[in-house]
């Protein structure tokens, strides 16, 4: 396995590497916190999309038991600044946001997940939102919801809904052992939205869920669970969505049981198949991806276990959240951000616990790079999303923390590679193509991504895919749609945005 990854870095290791930096803008920002007890333990998610379709990422994030907050992206040439835009109401109790566009209209919406009933938002032109929740059927309860995650059937102007519950709050013996059931809410509307609720058990405790062409070329769910509740007999779960089962040792899943907390993925070797981090307390899980269809865990000297801090002065393990790929000095080599933080006062667990920038290099081994890139915040960090605010072609960061102040940082990395966004339009009902993987070859080598919803910890980045391209000054991109179609290629020239549309 780590020969595949070393075949794929020798072929880019001409790439000059240059050493992230960030800056740390958080004076940007009104001031945001993740807020409450211990039913805000987790969560804490934030969310990158373009709501005002000026091509500049905006913001919502989660708040607990502070408002959710919808921030409007107005950054100017050389600076990002962003300003608060109303919501309907003061919405408190919010975990996690994830934008969708379930009513096919080109508009991105927002699930709103709870601890109570969840909400659905119906988006409109310039950041404005409206309630749908009645008018779409979304099931109304009293469960904590924790996790998030959508696909689109054959033929469905509408997508399926999986939402993920955490402990079950109406169990009297809980919290240990009384972990909630997933719920999945299937279309049933001709020309509207509407949903029907169906239980999806057994239930460990979901904290991330992940909907997304595994590696045997098949759609899944995967579900990330978190055995600090369930405490024994539960695992991560992998769901076969074609045929509505758990998939077992059987079936080449091997039983793994995580505190898990977050899902990232991305094709790291250039196979079109991805690979999968799911992060803990303790050990951060990288599996990669086989072309027999399974998974193994990574080794350890790949360097993404990030198991402890770094810095120095406390030695207990850490706890990783949210987990995001991305290439933020554009050498076309995907590196991993991963979110840390003490659950609140866990005794056993690290409190100086810094975020992870773990670099990938020639070799596709990861080395530590949060100190020395300015992202050392010992904060409890949760969510965050990795996007270009300014429009420079460097990925930025925003991170949600608990009981601290959200932060802001710009990538001002000097030397950076070159880079290209690519955004696609899909047919029917599922217009920004989500379940499509975008191929992009540059550097003699190939990058993919799949268009996915979900993942990382309460919320996600619905934005065009951005990937590095190193020296190159072009690139060759094609699309393989939802629906198995393969798109011709097109050139793009690097420093460009590309919209390829599938009815072309």
């Amino acid at each position: 396995m780590i020969f595949r990854l070393s075949i794929i870095g020798a072929l880019i290791g001409t790439v000059a590497l240059a050493d992230p930096l960030f800056e740390d803008i958080t004076s940007a920002l009104p001031d945001h916190q993740y807020t409450g007890g211990w039913e805000h333990f987790v969560g804490g998610g934030v969310s990158a999309f373009d709501c005002s379709a000026d091509g500049l990422p905006d913001l919502v994030a989660a708040g607990g038991t502070t408002p959710m907050i919808l921030l409007k992206n107005v950054s100017g040439k050389g600076q990002i600044s962003f300003e608060p835009m109303p919501l309907l109401d003061e919405m408190t109790g919010v975990t996690g946001v994830y934008p969708i566009d379930i009513d096919g209209d080109a508009l991105l919406d927002l699930y709103v997940m709870r601890v109570g009933p969840d909400r659905a938002l119906r988006g409109g032109p310039d950041c404005s939102f409206t309630d749908a929740t009645e008018d779409w059927n979304i099931p109304q309860t009293d469960q904590w919801t924790t996790a998030f995650t959508a696909w689109w059937e054959d033929g469905s102007d509408f997508p399926t809904l999986a939402v993920g519950h955490y402990v079950d709050r109406a169990n009297p013996d809980g919290p240990f052992g009384t972990c909630d059931t997933q719920t999945i809410l299937t279309p049933t509307g001709a020309k509207t939205p509407s949903y029907k609720a169906k239980e999806l058990s057994p239930g460990f405790c979901t904290l991330s869920m992940l909907a997304s062409v595994d590696a045997r070329g098949r759609k899944s769910l995967r579900i990330s669970n978190d055995r600090h509740y369930y405490i024994s007999g539960g695992a991560e779960q992998l769901w076969d969505i074609e045929e509505e089962r758990f998939l077992g040792p059987e079936d080449g899943f091997p039983t793994v049981s995580l505190w898990g907390m977050g899902i990232a993925s991305r094709d790291l070797t250039g196979d079109g198949r991805d690979e999968l981090m799911l992060t803990s307390m303790g050990d951060q899980l990288m599996q990669i991806a086989q072309q027999d269809g399974t998974y193994v865990n990574a080794p350890y000297d790949l360097g993404t276990y990030a198991h402890n801090p770094y810095l120095k002065g406390d030695g207990r393990p850490s706890t990783g959240w949210h987990a995001t790929f991305g290439d933020v000095n554009n050498d076309a080599r995907p590196d991993l951000f991963i979110a840390k933080g003490n659950v609140d006062q866990m005794p056993g667990m690290a409190m100086r616990d810094p975020n992870n920038l773990l670099m990938q290099d020639g070799n596709g081994r990861f080395s530590e790079a949060g100190e020395q890139a300015g992202l050392a915040d010992t904060a409890r960090s949760r969510g965050a999303t990795l996007a270009d605010f300014d429009g420079d072609g460097l990925l930025d960061l925003a991170v949600v923390n608990r009981r601290a102040a959200m932060r802001l940082y710009r990538n001002v990395t000097v030397g950076a590679g070159n880079a290209i966004a690519v955004a696609l339009e899909g047919n029917g009902g599922n217009k920004f193509a989500v379940g499509a993987r975008v191929s992009v070859t540059a550097n003699d080598m190939v990058q993919s991504q799949q268009v996915t919803i979900g993942g990382g910890h309460a919320g996600g980045t619905a934005l065009p895919l951005h990937f590095g391209i190193g020296e190159d000054d072009q690139a060759w991109v094609s699309v393989r749609w939802p629906d198995g179609s393969q798109s011709d290629g097109v050139s793009i020239k690097a420093g460009q945005d590309l919209t390829i549309r599938q009815s072309d």
